[in-house]
C-alpha cells in the first residue's frame, strides 16, 4: 500500500547565507518488475514515523525530506551579480531622477526604491545565492561562520563588477547628470561615519535574525530586510545618502569621478555589519535552549 507524504521540511534561508532548494513532495515509491531503483534513504534529512491509532492492516504515515541538490558556485555568483546590479541600478537611478526633477522623488521615494529592490531581489534570488548584495553582509556572515571565507572574494568581486556595470549604464543613460547618484556626506565626516555605522548595524542585526534564528519569521525575510533599508534611508538619507553598502558608493563614485569621503563608505558599513551580526549572535537564545523549547517549524521558513 502507498503512504502519502503530507508534510514538508523547512527550506534553507532566502536571506544572506547558504541557499536552499525546493523539497521533493508527495513521493510515491513504485515497484516495477525486474527494475532496481537507487536507494533514497541515504539522502534523507529525516525519516519520522508518527504513531497513531490506526485500523488493523494499515501503515503509519512516513515523512521523508531529501537533501536539496547542490548549487554550483557559478550559479550562485551569477545570481549575486544580477541581484546586486538590480539593487545598485534602482537606488542610484532614483537619486539621479530626483536630482534631474528638482526633488520630485522626495525622501520617501528615495527610501522606497532601494527597500523595494532589496525585497524583490531577496524573494527572487535568495534561494540561489543567499542575496547578500553587499560586501559588508558577506564579510559579516563569514565572520559568524555562516558563509565560507574561500567564497568571500568571489562574491565581493561579483558585487563590485555589478556596481560598476550599473553605474556606467546609468552614466550612459543620464549623462551628464550623474552626481545625484553618488553618496557624499552633507555634514562632517565624523557624523557621516557614525550614521553609516549605526544604520548598517541596524541592517545586519535584522539580517542575522531572519537568517540564523529559528524563532524569527523567516518567511518574511525579504519584507523585514527591505523595510529596514527604507527605515535607514529615512534616518540618514539627507545626511549621508544612506549607503550601508560599499559597492553602492564605489561604482557611482568611479563613474562620476567623485571620491569625496569614500573612505567613510568603505569602512563604516563593514564595521557596522560586524557589530550588528556579533550583537545579535550574543543576545539570541543558545542552540541547546532552542532545541529544547522551540515549536516545530512551519514549512518554507528560511534558515541557515
Amino acid at each position: 500500500m502507498e503512504a502519502e507524504d503530507n508534510t514538508s521540511a523547512p527550506s534553507t534561508p532566502m536571506t544572506p547565507g547558504t541557499p536552499g532548494a525546493p523539497l521533493f513532495r508527495h513521493f510515491h515509491p513504485q515497484r516495477t518488475p525486474n527494475t532496481r531503483r537507487p536507494s533514497l534513504i541515504k539522502n534523507c534529512q529525516c525519516f519520522n514515523v508518527e504513531a497513531f491509532a490506526l485500523e488493523e492492516g494499515t501503515l503509519p504515515p512516513v515523512s521523508c525530506a531529501l537533501s536539496p541538490p547542490p548549487i554550483s558556485l557559478a550559479r550562485k555568483v551569477g545570481a549575486e551579480f544580477i541581484g546586486t546590479l538590480i539593487l545598485i541600478f534602482a537606488g542610484t537611478a532614483t537619486a539621479i531622477v530626483n536630482q534631474k526633477t528638482n526633488g520630485s522623488e522626495t525622501l520617501l521615494g528615495l527610501a522606497g526604491s532601494p527597500g523595494l529592490a532589496v525585497m524583490i531581489v531577496i524573494l527572487s534570488t535568495g534561494h540561489i545565492s543567499g542575496a547578500h548584495l553587499n560586501p559588508s553582509v558577506t564579510i559579516g556572515f563569514a565572520a559568524l561562520k555562516h558563509f565560507p571565507w574561500k567564497h568571500v572574494p568571489v562574491y565581493i568581486g561579483a558585487q563590485v563588477i555589478a556596481s560598476l556595470c550599473a553605474a556606467f549604464m546609468l552614466k550612459g543613460i543620464f549623462h551628464p547628470i550623474m552626481g545625484g547618484g553618488v553618496t557624499v556626506p552633507s555634514g562632517s565626516y565624523a557624523q557621516a561615519f557614525a550614521l553609516e555605522f549605526i544604520i548598517t548595524f541596524n541592517l545586519m542585526f535584522v539580517v542575522t535574525a531572519v537568517a540564523t534564528d529559528t524563532r524569527a519569521v523567516g518567511e518574511l525575510a525579504g519584507i523585514a530586510v527591505g523595510a529596514t533599508v527604507m527605515l535607514n534611508v529615512l534616518i540618514a538619507g539627507e545626511t549621508t545618502g544612506a549607503s550601508m553598502n560599499p559597492v553602492r558608493t564605489l561604482g557611482p563614485a568611479i563613474a562620476a569621478n567623485n571620491y569625496r569621503a569614500i573612505w567613510v563608505y568603505l569602512t563604516a558599513p563593514i564595521l557596522g555589519a560586524l557589530a550588528g551580526a556579533g550583537v545579535y549572535s550574543a543576545v539570541k537564545l543558545p542552540d541547546e535552549d532552542v532545541n529544547a523549547h522551540e515549536k516545530p517549524l512551519a514549512a518554507h521558513s528560511f534558515r541557515l
